[in-house]
């Protein structure tokens, strides 16, 4: 298996996943904090209060990841760290923790990859409208400028936001997510206008601000689609059903992919949407369209297409007792190659796997050690396809597992167990899994093992 002589095998965590320390050192309240105050809105009343507790923990987090041989690790910042109130003024605090963090990374021969935004949107500014008020793209704008001011000399490697399409579909219109809203289409639409937007004024703080030569990306996810057979007729079927609109929903993955590398949001989409399309002035397209380095995707399952009679393409249901995760998501190792291979074809951009991984039903075997073959093997496979790709052609940069350690899972509560490396919350024992020490062994052989 071949993957690229620079390529970069890393794991990933999210701020309000795995911090904990809620109001340590001046830390701001976040729409997720609210969300787990909500009657049955987390699972058993769980909440990311102390989560892994990586707040005070990270120097013992880090020096795990370097046992494992991690060669970079995408990290997010909690905007409310940083600025309490969203605006205006700066935690001092908040802000040395990412300092230290990364000088701690950098010591231990990882590079960090930082996320600006992985959805624990400052309450304060929710209170003011949130993503639905248009000034959001400038109060983000502030909020990077500050980040990349205090970390630009020591961090290349950046991405915008995570997933716009769950922090708006699922945070406004079904209500699942933070904050917990069921709004309209029209407002909906407008609030995901105006994340895009957040994305284009961040990428231009950050090329205008950086004190190292930035590489830029963002980190979305939306439908992946693969081919029932390989058939050309399939695999034109699958692509259509990848970019088109075949139905009313925000999980279209062009519509966050199109504005930010095309310029312009896909027609189909604005066909469908109608009048609850979002009201775009006046240079907004060019200012959501920056030049970016790299595109950002995060991938765990995907749905089957082939050409129906009339040409069109047509779901195929997966067979029954076809392997799921304990999430409940469907595996399908060559999402790793399709979604890739559509996307470098359509946008042209070196492509980074910026979070994949599995939910799995983890315990502490009698032995101690935690014992994850089924991670193993869908790990294996996802990643045997993702070298296929890069072997067929398409410039795939790097990989980033999720996750480096089991989590907070947002709705899910701490149900949902994704890392490589156990975690038992009432003590904070870190216990490396099974996959860990495989992972290991990837990372050293540069995916020849898989």
């Amino acid at each position: 298996m071949k993957f690229p002589k620079n390529f970069v095998w890393g794991a990933a965590a999210a701020s309000y996943q795995i911090e904990g320390g809620v109001t340590l050192d001046g830390r701001g309240p976040t729409t997720w904090d609210m969300m787990c105050r909500k009657p049955d809105a987390i699972w058993n009343g769980q909440s990311g209060a102390e989560a892994c507790d990586h707040y005070r923990r990270y120097k013992e987090d880090v020096a795990m990841m370097k046992s494992l041989g991690l060669q970079a690790y995408r990290l997010s910042v909690a905007w409310s760290r940083i600025l309490p109130e969203g605006t205006g003024k700066v935690n001092a605090k908040g802000l040395a923790f990412y300092d230290k963090l990364v000088d701690e990374l950098l010591a231990a021969g990882i590079t960090p990859w930082v996320t600006l935004f992985h959805w624990d949107h400052p309450l304060a500014l929710y209170r003011r409208g949130g993503w639905m008020n248009r000034d959001s793209a400038d109060w983000f704008a502030d909020y990077t400028r500050i980040v990349v001011d205090k970390l630009s000399d020591r961090v290349r490697h950046w991405m915008t936001l995570n997933e716009p399409v769950c922090f708006i579909d699922l945070g406004l219109k079904s209500g699942t997510h933070a904050p917990g809203d069921k709004l309209a289409w029209a407002e909906v639409l407008q609030a995901g206008h105006h994340a895009l937007l957040a994305h284009g004024k961040g990428v231009q703080v950050i090329r205008a601000a950086a004190r190292t030569k930035p590489q830029i990306g963002y980190a979305p996810v939306g439908n992946i689609c693969v081919p029932a057979t390989n058939k050309p007729a399939d695999i034109a079927a699958a692509r259509e059903a990848m970019f088109s609109f075949l139905g009313k929903s925000l999980w279209q993955i062009s519509w966050w992919y199109d504005p930010v590398f095309l310029g312009r949001y896909p027609a189909d989409g604005v066909k469908i949407f109608g009048a609850d399309a979002p009201a775009v002035q006046a240079g907004d397209m060019k200012t959501i369209r920056q030049p970016l380095d790299f595109c950002g995707v995060n991938i765990y399952s995907a749905e089957t297409y082939r050409a129906g009679k009339d040409g069109k393409p047509e779901k195929v249901p997966f067979p029954v007792g076809y392997p799921i995760t304990s999430f409940h998501w469907n595996v399908v190792p060559e999402a790793l190659y399709w979604g890739p291979k559509f996307l470098y074809e359509r946008y042209g951009k070196p492509i980074v796997v910026t979070e994949n991984g599995m939910s799995n039903m983890d315990v502490i075997s009698l032995d101690g050690k935690v014992h994850d073959p089924q991670r193993i093997d869908f790990l294996c496979r996802y990643l045997r396809e993702l070298g296929r790709a890069s072997a067929d052609g398409v410039d795939v940069r790097g990989y980033f597992q999720w996750s480096i350690m089991d989590n907070f899972e947002w709705a899910e509560g701490y149900k949902q167990r994704f890392g490589i490396v156990y975690v038992d919350y009432p003590t904070q024992k870190r216990i490396p899994k099974d996959s860990a020490y495989w992972y290991r062994d990837v990372i050293a052989t540069h995916g020849a093992n898989l």
